[in-house]
């Protein structure tokens, strides 16, 4: 059995993206890891932190993102299937830059793609997820927040990353997939407030394709607005070993909120959605009601 890791960047460096973390919390498990990487602004060092990894299980593609995008977003679906397309393993294994696996979770990972490489009515593996907000030590949990997510696809089948890159499909139709009983730990939203905000006009800019770029209400100054956290779910776990470095170094505490009332109603601070995640939480065990699910479970195996 083999399995490919992949991913795809750009300005991953000049946004605050743990790339390199990133690829470094699965290489373990895989033969081969492949990441295209788009050319990216001046002085951006993507290209070299990949590359820094130091292992011959890396391999990168460059690619030009084009200059007047009308994907939007889909241009991350695109560069991801770039990436997919060169992987040769059994199971592709996908990491995005912002994201990370525990080492716990490893041997987990590998056991269930070699007890199900016969099954071949499963056609990926999902994932539980952790999204932090602000810092490390907090959480966000509640509605809207996407709770699973297809993160291992059998190679072969014609799985096509769609959308903006979150998820996969085969021939238009959802996948069906097992769990991998394991988690993915999102650091999108953990940066300093002021490269929240570079992070955030570069997204909506590509979002926007060839269309005007919507300035979101948090967006009032360069400092991104969290919000207080001591609304959100505080994180008492452990952090994936490689991400140790980063979390000694983050210098940022001063800029957040630790109580009060929120200056910024984000989508998670409005009244539907926090009596959805209540909800949520007293009476169904946590399961979100509705939401988006972009896959079929396939139970007892």
């Amino acid at each position: 059995m083999k399995i490919s890791g992949f991913s795809f960047a750009r300005n991953a460096d000049r946004l605050g993206y743990p790339v390199a973390e990133s690829i470094r919390s699965i290489l373990p498990v895989c033969d081969e890891f492949v990441i295209a990487i788009g050319k990216g602004d001046k002085g951006d060092r993507t290209r070299q932190l990949v590359a820094a990894v130091g292992s011959p299980k890396v391999r990168i593609i460059d690619t030009e993102w084009p200059e007047n995008n009308t994907l939007g977003s889909g241009i991350y679906a695109r560069q991801t299937n770039i990436a997919l397309d060169a992987c040769t393993g059994d199971w592709c294994f996908y990491i995005q830059a912002d994201e990370a696996v525990h080492e716990q979770y490893l041997d987990t990972i590998r056991k269930r793609c070699k007890e199900l490489l016969a099954v071949t009515t499963v056609e990926g593996l999902l994932f539980s997820y952790r999204h932090f907000w602000g810092d490390y030590q907090h959480l966000q949990d509640g509605h809207k927040w996407y709770p699973r997510e297809i993160r291992i696809v059998r190679n072969g089948i014609g799985a096509r990353s769609i959308g903006d890159a979150q998820s996969f499909r085969r021939n238009g139709k959802k996948l069906t997939v097992a769990l991998a009983n394991a988690e993915v730990f999102h650091y999108g939203y953990v940066r300093d407030p002021r490269l929240m905000r570079r992070r955030n006009i570069a997204v909506e800019t590509i979002y926007a394709g060839a269309g005007p770029v919507k300035k979101r209400p948090e967006e009032k100054s360069d400092v991104y607005d969290f919000g207080p956290l001591n609304r959100r779910t505080i994180f008492s776990g452990t952090h994936p070993a490689v991400m140790q470095e980063r979390i000694r170094s983050m210098d940022w505490g001063g800029l957040l909120q630790a109580g009060g009332k929120p200056t910024t109603i984000h989508h998670h601070d409005r009244f539907k959605y926090r009596f959805l995640t209540f909800l949520e939480k007293t009476f169904f065990g946590g399961r979100q009601i509705g939401g988006y699910k972009n896959y079929v479970l396939k139970k007892n195996v």
